[in-house]
């Protein structure tokens, strides 16, 4: 791109480090395809609701809906978002026009005392927000006292600093993005703590009606991860995934092989799974998708192995 031609792109992003975090890399990259990149900071419903779980104050699009505003009304040209904080279905005159590479999709295990979730005292208070999360631990550790757990990544760590809980679980993607490596004890393999779809994925939104944006942004998409998360949010949004329901989804790609698996369970019943799981050989989002679909379907049907 010349000079002369250069594109002026502003961002939307909350204002939390992590996002901030998220906004300035992809203003990095566009920055390297030549173009003009302004931030706009916001605050999102989601960030100032800290005294409910997001189940019962309107899931997960109260951490997206100024931001899309700030795009419809022309304030901003670009949303960047954690995609596990996306939706399933976007509003009509958005869309998604880019994932980027994935980091690690895994979640971690956060403890001053504790190394391993196993160390812990029968009747530990562990904290999460996340209704996956609890129903997970709970499969894990019947014995424990699962407690909520909101706020941004800071946050999170200073309640858990202060003795608060015995543990916490988060994102092992914002733990490394912002450099915190050091607090992660132990990352849970995908057998013990299933992510949740897009967990660790960035996700580009754009209005519709900008093919201008949507050919720009093609160039930071990454396509494995694409089709990764396709299939895991084709499963959440089949089940009616939301923050009210407890749903894990993980999909790998490996020798050219789509591996896609799925879990959920009753976070107030008994402390058991339904999963599902299957694997196609596929390179387009369409048939990723209908991948996740046979899956979900397994999933309404009891589970398969």
């Amino acid at each position: 791109m010349t000079d002369s031609k250069q594109p002026s792109i502003v961002i939307a992003t909350r204002e939390s480090r992590l996002a901030l975090w998220q906004a300035e890399h992809v203003k990095s990259l566009l920055e390297g395809l030549g173009c003009s990149v302004k931030l706009l900071g916001m605050t999102t419903q989601g960030d100032q609701i800290l005294d409910r779980s997001l189940s019962k104050v309107g899931g997960k699009g109260l951490f997206v809906k100024e931001l899309e505003v700030a795009l419809q009304e022309g304030h901003a040209d670009i949303a960047v978002h954690s995609l596990k904080d996306v939706p399933m279905d976007m509003p009509e005159g958005f869309e998604l026009a880019c994932v980027m590479e994935r980091e690690d999709p895994r979640d971690a295990w956060v403890s001053s005392d504790f190394a391993r979730l196993e160390d812990l005292p029968a009747g530990a208070v562990v904290g999460t927000s996340s209704l996956r999360r609890t129903v997970l631990l709970r499969a894990l550790r019947p014995d424990l006292n699962i407690e909520p757990l909101r706020g941004n990544l800071d946050t999170r760590l200073r309640k858990l600093d202060e003795g608060q809980y015995a543990g916490i679980v988060l994102a092992a993607a914002g733990l490394k993005r912002l450099g915190l490596s050091s607090r992660i004890r132990h990352i849970f393999e995908t057998d013990q703590m299933l992510p949740a779809a897009g967990q660790g994925a960035l996700g580009i939104e754009i209005c519709s009606n900008r093919p201008d944006l949507r050919a720009l942004l093609a160039q930071l998409a990454d396509a494995p991860s694409w089709r990764r998360v396709a299939a895991e949010r084709a499963v959440s949004r089949a089940m009616g995934g939301s923050c009210s329901m407890p749903l894990a989804a993980h999909a790998t790609i490996v020798e050219g092989v789509l591996q896609l698996q799925a879990a959920w369970g009753d976070p107030e019943g008994a402390a058991t799974l339904v999963t599902a799981d299957a694997h196609a050989a596929t390179d387009g989002l369409q048939a990723a998708e209908a991948l996740g679909l046979s899956v979900a379907q397994a999933l309404r049907d009891g589970g398969a192995h």
